[in-house]
């Protein structure tokens, strides 16, 4: 099976001689995913002999997986080559060592622990031990013989009861546990938590983001209240799996956005392919070089497409027609489809046939003009014949009078 990819963590260490000591018997290892702090003891020269001893053996046979029975292992060979040196003349009978190690592979932690170097973690802000001492305090603690507070400043506060090179058979405690991203490692040797309560770590390791900062600001201020002692910091980050978290989110973001774009273009497509069926299905009427014409589909453009072509061209001619319904034939009157087209053309026909039969308003006017003339006519005439009958009558009556006249002269 494929091992799994983690993200490298962050890191940051810092070992210092301190205050008061001629020396620094602390070394450490930082080769991730292996971190190791080991304490020396013994006296001038020797203690720092016995810890580097042990840190050059467990990087030798350290496993690269986090695994806690593989590196109790390689802190039992380190015991044995301290044990070595001291038959080889290399340092001095009773030099020692304590040795913290931890192996952090993504979201797993093992730890290896001898002697009084701790491993603490920052989970969510809250600072937890994660080892427990190999000492005479923590003993006499545990016993209810002593409280933390009077343990820091006992006269035996130094002793241990379990070093790498004082008995081959020694062997580790061994801490397996999960952590998350965000978690942040730290493994230091004594000369830190002598000085240091943890309430102070903890804000220290909360407070400075940076972990080479944050180890360098640890040792400052074990330094500044006091620094009795060498003082060794290991800081590092958990990342775990982020890296994969966050690829894992960029595909679900990719994949989120392709599914959001096939929606709106399958949404798009719906809408035009109905609307487009739509415009199959209506009509209208135009204005087309004086003559009217009928489009399948809607006037203009939508988006730079046309959706309308040609059905037929009419013989109705614009002039024919009511001004007003020439007017709209410039914008495209709209109907239902191409049969309520047909039927309103027939409709302009009939109107205009209307229009050609009926007489025109001049024509009546002189044909009114001329009736009249014709009665003026007649009476005229008849006015003139009645005047010339009653001259004739009143000339026969005069006859008469002149008649009657003479008779009576005589």
């Amino acid at each position: 099976m494929a091992a799994k990819s983690h993200t490298a963590p962050t890191f940051g260490s810092r070992t210092d001689i301190g205050c008061v000591r001629d020396h620094n018997e602390d070394s450490l290892i930082v080769a991730p995913p292996l971190f190791a702090v080991a304490d020396g003891m013994g006296g001038h020269a020797a203690g720092e002999i016995a810890s580097e001893i042990a840190v050059n053996t467990l990087a030798e046979y350290a496993p690269d997986r986090a695994d806690s029975e593989a590196l109790g292992f390689a802190v039992a060979e380190a015991n044995r080559a301290v044990i070595r040196g001291v038959k080889d003349g290399i340092g001095r009978e009773g030099m020692g060592c304590t040795m913290t190690a931890a192996i952090l592979e993504g979201e797993r932690l093992v730890l290896a622990q001898v002697g009084d170097s701790r491993a603490y973690l920052l989970h969510k802000g809250k600072l937890q031990q994660l080892t427990r001492d190999h000492s005479l305090m923590a003993d006499m603690i545990e016993a209810g013989q002593l409280t933390p507070e009077e343990a820091r400043y006992h006269p035996n506060r130094s002793v241990i009861t379990r070093a790498l090179g004082s008995d081959p058979h020694m062997a580790a405690d061994l801490y397996e546990l999960n952590v998350e991203s965000g978690d942040r490692l730290l493994i230091c040797s004594d000369g830190l938590t002598t000085m240091l309560e943890d309430d102070a770590i903890e804000g220290i390791l909360g407070r400075i983001a940076d972990p080479q900062r944050c180890a360098s600001t640890l040792v400052s201020e074990a330094n500044g209240a006091g620094g009795y002692d060498n003082t060794t910091t290991i800081v590092v980050d958990v990342t775990g799996h982020s890296e994969i978290r966050q690829k894992r989110s960029a595909r679900k973001v990719k994949a989120s956005m392709i599914v959001t774009v096939l929606v709106l273009l399958l949404v798009f497509a719906g809408a035009f392919f109905g609307f487009r069926s739509y415009a199959s299905t209506v009509a209208y009427l135009a204005n087309e070089n004086g003559k009217v014409v009928v489009y399948r589909g809607i006037p203009g453009t939508l988006f730079g497409m046309q959706f309308n072509e040609l059905d037929h061209t009419t013989d109705v001619s614009v002039s024919d027609l009511q001004p007003g319904v020439a007017n709209r034939l410039d914008d495209g009157i709209r109907v239902d489809n191409v049969d309520a087209a047909n039927a309103l053309i027939d409709e302009y026909k009939a109107e205009i046939e209307a229009k050609s039969a009926t007489p025109s308003e001049s024509d009546t006017d002189s044909k009114t003009d001329a009736g009249s003339g014709s009665s003026k006519t007649g009476s005229s005439t008849g006015s003139s014949s009645a005047g010339a009958a009653n001259g004739t009558a009143n000339d026969t009556a005069k006859s008469d009078d002149d008649a009657n006249g003479s008779a009576a002269g005589r």
